[in-house]
């Protein structure tokens, strides 16, 4: 399989990977053949990135970061309980909706467990293949981002629990912001800009005194938007005022944002959002943490299409965990756009004069996947 932007797929490719709804019902399965209609669809719902068929590559298995039950477990809670406060917005004099920790936690846990299961497990795009829901998404990617990168930095499971509680409702103030706000697609006016950043404040008033959530939780959806120089809101805290968990979340939450697929905004790819990150270093993030942040990215997504600086042109189809951003590519075609009779593929890894040029770039190579 490969992965394509939506913009570049064609008539005629067959989808590799199902398509969900929001609820997460399959809306398109493998093999449904794309048409234009189709395709257009699919921008339009917002997604981004798609699975296609391709015979060259078609050994290639994706894996998932977490298990599909334990994804539609989080969706459902997900989006049950921030529908619910949308819908019954927070009285002055008390909360309207039942409390939510205990379906949170036991998501927690699954999660937890997902996770550390895997050994050497990278942070992967959690985005293709669901349509809309943006906010559930995001809170249920930057959770997995965020858990996945305490296990690396040695937390306790008690911390990975509050870390990945104060990631999941780390948006949770949004569902009182009004909708026409959050989908609005053009710039937003200072009023509205001001509006939206009350959703860290209102967060943290809605967490604060909900029984079994952690105080710090609370404090990460306060806080996750403060950067180390100030510049960041609610209160513009600096340096460490700023609590670790928050740092982390702020990290990750910018990330996703960027891999993900806007009303106002196309995603960036890995690499990309990646580097605009590093250009926060010192400044907006804590250097170690995006050190560490590098190294358990995925930096090229498995099936994407790579041109090396020789010329050739192929598809990632493994990724060193102990260098992430030197992956394995299956060579498909020569440095004169020449099909291979015999693709065969080089570890980057071990190549260390190999460099990747340029992704998503060869046209001929990406049309030649629909027409095998």
């Amino acid at each position: 399989m490969r992965l394509l932007p939506v913009q570049m797929c064609r008539p005629g490719m067959k989808l590799a990977k199902k398509i969900y709804s929001e609820e997460g019902q399959v809306l398109l399965t493998e093999k449904v053949e794309l048409t234009e209609k189709l395709i257009f669809r699919l921008a339009d719902c917002g997604i981004g990135f798609v699975y296609i068929e391709d015979s060259r590559t078609a050994d290639l298995v994706i894996p998932d970061m977490i298990s599909l039950e334990t994804r539609q477990r989080a969706m459902s809670e997900i989006r049950t309980n921030f529908r619910n406060m949308m819908d019954k917005p927070k009285r002055k004099n008390g909360v309207t909706y039942p409390y939510i920790a205990k379906a949170f936690r036991d998501v927690m846990n699954l999660v937890i467990d997902d996770l550390t299961a895997q050994k050497d497990a990278l942070i992967m795009l959690m985005n293709m293949g669901q349509v809309d829901g943006y906010l559930f998404q995001h809170s249920l990617n930057v959770c997995v981002y965020s858990v996945l990168l305490g296990i690396s930095n040695g937390y306790s499971r008690d911390q990975l629990m509050t870390l990945g509680l104060g990631a999941m409702l780390h948006d949770i103030g949004k569902t009182q912001i009004k909708t026409d706000i959050l989908k609005k697609s053009g710039s937003l006016t200072r009023e509205e800009y001001d509006e939206m950043k009350r959703h860290t404040e209102i967060g943290y008033t809605l967490l604060k005194d909900e029984p079994n959530i952690p105080l710090i939780a609370a404090h990460c959806a306060y806080q996750h938007h403060e950067r180390l120089d100030g510049s960041g809101y609610p209160r513009g805290i600096q340096g460490n005022d700023i609590h670790e968990f928050a740092k982390w979340i702020g990290l990750v939450d910018s990330y996703d944002a960027m891999t993900t697929t806007r009303i106002y905004s196309n995603p960036m790819l890995p690499h990309q959002a990646v580097e605009s990150l590093y250009a926060g270093t010192g400044t907006l993030y804590e250097q170690h943490m995006l050190q560490l942040f590098r190294d358990k990215v995925a930096i090229y997504p498995l099936g994407i299409t790579v041109k090396l600086q020789t010329g050739e042109t192929g598809v990632v189809v493994d990724i060193n965990s102990a260098c992430p951003h030197r992956p394995v590519v299956r060579l498909l075609q020569n440095e004169f756009g020449e099909e291979l009779r015999a693709p065969y593929e080089v570890d980057l890894s071990t190549k260390l004069t190999m460099m990747i040029a340029g992704v998503n770039e060869d046209e001929t190579l990406i049309s030649a996947a629909g027409a095998k």
